[in-house]
């Protein structure tokens, strides 16, 4: 069988967005390397260059000489998609991306979204409302047809998008959203949003999102459940803090939030990387290779904790090694929580203290659980809920988590 083409996976600002990332990928291996280069003539007890990190005499010519062709490609490679991009769109099949290229373009994102972001980069996702994959601006919204007073949203995490809330295995589709959403009589969103940025920014992002949907929602919006997996937890909650700030409408309409394995109190794997990165940086030979773990985005490193405010991050360098200095962020007031938790655990015995959980978040921080009080979120029993035998994915495609919800959202008569 013929494979499909590559064309409906690409778009003209595609390629505008992956050379100017090409370029600055070759500029940043560059500098890593002579700073490698400086780091062992250091250590041989040869002279470098006057600035930390940089080389002298002929090797600093040399790789000056890189640094400056790999600005001059860059440019000049923008330059001409720039000048073919009429062309390159005119040419483009019409209707949206493909979900191969949204998956990739949510990984990116997820990874270094900051940097695409503060680069200007095509390739960095905007913060969207979307309605049957199609994104709602105020017209849209304001225009949307069959809209019901009820509205139920649902957050992804991080590196993911709206598109893999459905999921596919064995041959059975299973779709939380498609299922909650009739039963609760609701009309279904999904978010979509760069998570490489910070919690606290993407959380001010949503809740302008939010104020947005309440006063262009074609009829009086009276009910908003939210369902969140994984890092999505921790928008909506860094939002309902923007929102008390900002003094925002739209929380009085939030009603319901559930939790699907969302990192309240962080992800040993964010801090493993971190105190490797540590340990890299301690040895002047070793010292320029932490530089590649520095190139994780925002929000993968706010996953450390699980930070939610943008004074939650304050106070230095975001890969320094420092304890959790989180201010306290209890859950909201007047809204129903519920939490989810995995564990790989086959079934039950010491789940509830698996530091493992579903392979990426433990069990007590999905379930709001820690050793000071005060941090800790008070999810009353009946509503946490721990499933054996899944990993951190699976939580989006398992039906009993669909039935679930359904027992906690829309129960029977």
């Amino acid at each position: 069988m013929a494979r499909p083409s590559s064309r409906k996976h690409l778009r003209a600002s595609d390629l505008q967005g992956a050379a100017r990332l090409a370029a600055a990928g070759t500029a940043e291996a560059a500098r890593l390397a002579e700073s490698a280069h400086a780091s062992v003539l250091a250590a041989l007890g040869l002279a470098a260059g006057a600035t930390p990190g940089r080389t002298r005499g002929l090797t600093g010519l040399i790789y000056h000489a890189i640094h400056r062709v790999t600005r001059l490609v860059g440019r000049s490679t923008e330059s001409t998609l720039e000048a073919l991009r009429p062309a390159l769109e005119a040419a483009e099949a019409a209707g949206p991306g493909s979900p191969e290229r949204d998956a990739v373009l949510a990984a990116l994102n997820g990874v270094l979204g900051d940097r695409l972001a503060a680069d200007g980069n095509p390739l960095a996702l905007p913060m969207t409302l979307r309605h049957r994959c199609v994104d709602l601006d105020g017209t849209a919204l304001a225009a949307l047809p069959g809209a019901k007073g009820r509205v139920l949203l649902l957050i992804h995490g991080l590196c993911m998008n709206d598109l893999q809330w459905r999921s596919e295995r064995d041959g059975r589709v299973t779709d939380h959203g498609a299922a909650l959403a009739p039963a609760l009589d609701a009309t279904l969103l999904h978010l979509r949003y760069n998570s490489g940025l910070h919690v606290a920014e993407n959380g001010r992002a949503l809740s302008t999102q939010l104020e947005r949907l309440v006063e262009a929602w074609p009829t009086a919006l009276e009910e908003l459940t939210v369902l969140a997996h994984s890092m999505g937890g921790l928008l909506i909650r860094s939002a309902l803090h923007a929102a008390g700030q900002e003094g925002r409408n739209w929380p009085a309409r939030l009603k319901r939030i559930v939790f699907l394995g969302t990192p309240h109190h962080g992800a040993p794997l964010e801090r493993a990387g971190n105190r490797l990165e540590a340990l890299l940086g301690a040895a002047p030979l070793t010292a320029p290779f932490a530089r590649i773990g520095q190139l994780r985005s925002a929000g993968i490193t706010d996953l450390r904790y699980g930070h939610l405010l943008d004074a939650d991050g304050e106070g230095g360098d975001r890969f320094a090694s420092r304890p959790d200095a989180r201010t306290p962020v209890p859950l909201p007031a007047g809204v129903a929580c519920f939490a989810v938790a995995g564990t790989t655990a086959p079934g039950p015995g010491l789940s509830l203290e698996d530091p493992i959980g579903d392979g990426l978040v433990p069990v007590a921080s999905a379930l709001g659980r820690h050793a000071d009080a005060a941090r800790t979120l008070a999810f009353p029993p009946e509503r946490q809920w721990l499933v054996h035998g899944t990993n951190h994915l699976q939580l989006l495609g398992r039906a009993e988590v669909t039935a679930q919800l359904l027992a906690w959202l829309a129960p029977g008569p």
